[in-house]
């Protein structure tokens, strides 16, 4: 099914089944150090509210989000926006819908006032780490084998950019 005329908008409540199901659909160990989310776990809580996510959607289909949100609660880093999940749905990669999302992000980051735009991207993970360089990311600083994952240990890798 081909992905046409995406549109990236803020998320709505009522997207939570949705993304949802996308996010249990792309989770990969890839990505992941969280285990797979089940399918009566809440997309959205106290901690991970929709005006925090874009999404890309095609008419009512939502293909793609991201998760824009302040890296801590403290003033000091109030101009720091973080980007914390981006997941495009298995048919619509390769289309150009991770760039658009990572630079709605960033613009989003802009109108809300930072300055500044970090992410952590895990070191074996080469196809999102060359999305974030390739959108002007670079990488300023690793934790080596901060993860175990699958019986390997695994970097933290963690990217900024100024906006």
């Amino acid at each position: 099914m081909p992905f046409d005329d995406p549109r990236i908008r803020p998320a709505l409540p009522s997207d939570e089944k949705a993304l949802a199901a996308l996010d249990r659909a792309t989770w990969s160990r890839l990505h992941a150090v969280t285990p797979r989310p089940a399918p009566d776990v809440s997309f959205f809580d106290e901690r991970h509210l929709p005006e925090d996510f874009l999404v890309a959607a095609a008419g009512e289909e939502i293909s793609g989000y991201v998760r824009l949100a302040r890296p801590t609660p403290l003033a000091v880093n109030a101009h720091v926006r973080q980007i914390q999940g981006l997941a495009v749905a298995h048919r619509a990669r390769g289309l150009g819908l991770g760039r658009a999302l990572v630079r709605a992000a960033c613009a989003r980051a802009c109108e809300q006032g930072a300055r500044r735009i970090t992410l952590r991207v895990l070191g074996h993970n080469t196809p999102a780490r060359s999305l974030y360089e390739a959108e002007g990311f670079v990488v300023e600083g690793v934790l080596p084998g901060e993860f175990l994952i699958d019986g390997e240990y695994v970097d933290d890798v963690l990217m900024g950019r100024a906006l």
